[in-house]
């Protein structure tokens, strides 16, 4: 995500290019594939960390559609894929509306191409680092209704949040936003990750659409504050409540899907 959108850029590599090269996709060009490759030559683990990734959000949705939420809001969606997040929602509550954010040019036109018509389903150009605004936003409140429970999705996009945007602040504003019985699901690239893998990471993204910022688990752990993390509380991907359907091998240790992980509720 950027505050002010440089428009389709095929030869800057873009982060949600780049998780759909990772994740076996086709919406990517050769600046993409090439950023993509060179991390992957020193950390071919982020292949399949981006699909520990998505696997996580497709328990953390059902998780919170058994626990009767209806209303999703996913921000930094990326690009749509298999599986998303109002087909496994509907798949447990067939009634669950859901509101896609994003502030990526290139992924606000695959979305609302794929998501045309699609009732109670909406797409908006919103940016996190503006939390007011984007919970403001006519179509955020026309779709939603924040007096009753709403599940806010936060998947692989606060690690594109740099410190000087404080995400304290941000995350501050998401909570108080939010009604009782509300969930924040978060996932979170962290710099107690293979030291290799970090700095690589770090490296290549620094030339890509966002800049990544790898926050230690202490600091990843501060962005909960006022939320009660539910069991197993911050965990690597693969050990957040797994099930047989999408077990992913990782043959170094959970550690190795390079992100944490968490589901928090608002008492």
């Amino acid at each position: 995500m950027e505050r002010e959108s440089l428009g389709f850029d095929p030869n800057t590599p873009n982060v949600a290019r780049l998780y759909d090269y990772y994740l076996g996709g086709k919406d990517h060009f050769p600046a993409d594939r090439r950023a993509a490759e060179r991390l992957l030559r020193v950390a071919p683990e982020v292949r399949t960390a981006a699909r520990a990734n998505r696997a996580f959000l497709g328990r953390a949705v059902r998780f919170l559609a058994g626990a009767g939420v209806t209303q999703f809001l996913d921000i930094g969606t990326g690009l749509p894929t298999r599986d998303n997040v109002h087909e496994v929602a509907r798949a447990v509550a067939p009634e669950s509306r859901v509101v896609y954010v994003d502030h990526d040019p290139v992924v606000l036109v695959h979305a609302r191409a794929l998501l045309a018509g699609s009732e109670g389903i909406t797409v908006v150009d919103g940016d996190l680092r503006d939390p007011h605004d984007l919970l403001k936003n006519p179509d955020v409140v026309g779709a939603l209704d924040f007096d009753q429970p709403v599940g806010v999705l936060l998947v692989a996009i606060m690690h594109y949040i740099g410190e000087a945007d404080d995400p304290l602040r941000i995350m501050a504003a998401i909570r108080e936003s939010l009604a009782p019985g509300s969930y924040v699901v978060m996932s979170h690239g962290t710099s107690d990750a293979r030291a290799a893998a970090v700095s690589k990471g770090t490296e290549v993204y620094r030339r890509a659409s966002a800049p990544l910022t790898l926050r230690t688990r202490r600091r990843i752990e501060e962005l909960w504050a006022g939320f009660e993390l539910i069991e197993p509380g911050l965990t690597w991907l693969p050990q957040w409540r797994p099930d047989e359907a999408d077990l992913i091998d990782l043959a170094a240790g959970p550690e190795s899907s390079l992100i944490l992980c968490g589901v928090g509720r608002k008492n």
